[in-house]
């Protein structure tokens, strides 16, 4: 009987939790009806490529439509989320980690020849002892001199999991045998500070290219040596940068910051509104500063030069930046690819979310806009710069800046093209200039790798025929002389020729100082600085009122913003 009795009582908790767990489900459904779409959605999908599978007349890989199928859907929800497919997680990821697994060398194309062009410090490839100029005959025994190998596909061949081996046939000089070598891959650093030297009185200049893991601690370096070397004031370039990691670029900026500053807040429909804060801790709270900005910083890069600007910490000088406002992270896969999802917004300190608009399933439009900006006259006139009144917002001390779209420089510098000639634009668009480069440091590496350091060796090929040599060159592979254009941009094609050689020798060391030195930007920041009115409320106080800035009414009205660029932040 008790046996009975508590079989029934089974019997009847088994069905009460049945009821119970049927009207729980049946609520939530009524809650939450997006649930009932969503199943219905992903069975809609899979029942389409099982339909596809089995009555479509020929045979199909139902793992590129679903890899398709994934692609499409996370490009429809804005021009940022993307998708990125297992066999190329590693490779997108690795430019802004710290480090990657290859030889440590950089190179380049010749006329089909892989020239290593330098080799990088504490890499395998220095350990094995190879040399700048060797030419790279054979990977692994295959050919890859002649064999039309791009740079891309090239790196991939020299790239693989560390410690993993790869053999290489050199031409080295003159000599028509092959040195074999065996290279065992491991780590090599990946920087993204890519120049840092005092460039006038106590002003230091530091070239950073892209915020990844490594850049707050390049960044530390770079300033402790410029500090080291006497420098109590700062030009920070971040032209060309594309943005990275979003923590990178706030650990910077708190070096600049003094405690409790606002230095951005992400907000998004699933995640809480998150503030972020500078702790009073900076290295460099007190010292001039100046950034710089053009129409290709973007994402990470707007974060660090709007926050400045809401802060009134520093100018921001140059042209308007991209306008990406949306905040990224990785989500895996369980077959290890990869969701880059946009999950928030950022804003500055005063509120502006400086994203500009974009319509779903316009991509094309989106991506147009930079071309359009072009067009317009942006570039080249501070004239074209409209702002939206309707997105005014104030800095801490009550300056006018404005969302919709980039970070508006406090200083507008214009593009220059009075050196720019048809002729000039030939060489360059070719790669001429770039061949004559490599091909006239090859032919003299030995007299020119004597000179102690950049500065000898620049004054040694400015006393050289080099545009000339250049114009012989070009001639050579079909590019007509042109005297006249060529006098028109001899500066210019000069100041390249300069600096490229000097690269192959000198690396950046050597670089960004020529490529910079009658640089308009970066001029214009120095001259702020040593007259002493690198503070915004001084600035607006002292500046010519002929002056092409942005803090004029006059340009206030309408709303042309800029390209986005691919970067993200986790």
């Amino acid at each position: 009987m008790n046996k009975n009795r508590r079989f029934i009582w089974v019997i009847l908790l088994i069905v009460t939790s049945l009821l119970l767990g049927f009207y729980a489900g049946k609520y939530f459904r009524i809650k939450n009806p997006q649930l009932k779409i969503l199943r219905s959605e992903q069975n809609k999908i899979n029942e389409t490529l099982e339909i596809i599978s089995n009555n479509y007349v020929d045979t199909v890989d139902i793992s590129y439509l679903s890899e398709s199928a994934v692609g499409k859907i996370i490009s429809e929800l804005d021009p940022h989320s993307s998708y990125i497919p297992a066999s190329e997680v590693e490779a997108a990821n690795e430019d802004l980690e710290s480090s990657f697994s290859g030889i440590g060398i950089q190179f380049n194309m010749q006329t089909d020849t892989i020239i290593v062009i330098s080799i990088i410090s504490g890499g395998p490839a220095e350990k094995a002892g190879l040399m700048p100029f060797d030419r790279i005959m054979t990977v692994n025994d295959s050919v890859v001199a002649g064999q039309n190998i791009g740079s891309t596909k090239m790196m991939r061949m020299l790239r693989g999991p560390k410690n993993s081996k790869v053999r290489l046939g050199i031409q080295r000089g003159n000599g028509k045998d092959l040195i074999d070598f065996e290279l065992v891959r491991g780590d090599v650093p990946n920087y993204s500070v890519d120049a840092s030297y005092k460039i006038s009185d106590n002003i230091g200049y530091i070239k950073v290219t892209k915020f990844a893991r490594s850049t707050y601690s390049e960044f530390l370096t770079a300033i402790a040596k410029l500090k080291e070397e006497g420098v109590k004031e700062f030009i920070i370039d971040l032209r060309d940068n594309p943005g990275g990691y979003m923590e990178s670029a706030i650990y910077m900026i708190n070096e600049f910051l003094s405690k409790g500053s606002m230095i951005v807040y992400t907000q998004g429909r699933a995640y809480s509104r998150t503030d972020t804060y500078s702790n009073g801790k900076g290295a460099c709270q007190d010292a001039p500063l100046v950034v710089l900005i053009n129409e290709l910083s973007g994402s990470a890069s707007e974060i660090f030069s709007g926050a400045i600007q809401d802060n009134d910490r520093g100018l921001i000088i140059g042209r308007r930046s991209y306008g990406k406002g949306l905040v990224q992270t990785k989500l895996d896969l369980s077959d290890h690819s990869e969701l880059l999802l946009t999950i928030a917004r950022y804003y500055t300190p005063s509120g502006r979310c400086i994203q500009k608009d974009y319509e779903l399933g316009k991509s094309e439009e989106y991506s147009q806009d930079i071309h359009n900006r072009l067009m317009h006259g942006e570039f080249y006139s501070v004239d074209s710069i409209k702002m939206n009144d309707s997105l005014e917002f104030k800095t801490i001390g009550g300056r006018s800046v404005y969302g919709g779209g980039g970070i508006m420089p406090d200083i507008f510098i214009p593009r220059d093209t009075s050196c720019i000639t048809s002729y000039f634009s030939n060489i360059i668009n070719t790669g001429i200039l770039f061949q004559f480069v490599l091909n006239y440091s090859d032919k003299n590496h030995d007299k020119l790798d004597k000179f102690s350091n950049y500065k000898e060796l620049y004054e040694y090929l400015k006393q050289q025929p080099l545009i000339y040599e250049l114009a012989d060159f070009a001639a050579s592979k079909g590019i007509k002389k042109r005297p006249t254009l060529m006098e028109i941009s001899k500066n210019l094609i000069e100041t390249q020729l300069h600096a490229y050689i000097t690269r192959n020798f000198f690396d950046n060391e050597g670089f960004y100082p020529i490529l910079l030195h009658d640089d308009a930007t970066l001029n214009k920041a120095i001259d702020v600085i040593k007259k002493g009115i690198w503070k915004p409320e001084i600035y607006n106080q002292h500046r010519d009122t002929k002056e092409q800035s942005l803090s004029s009414s006059a340009y206030r009205s309408g709303g042309i913003i800029s390209k986005p660029l691919y970067a993200y932040h986790d």
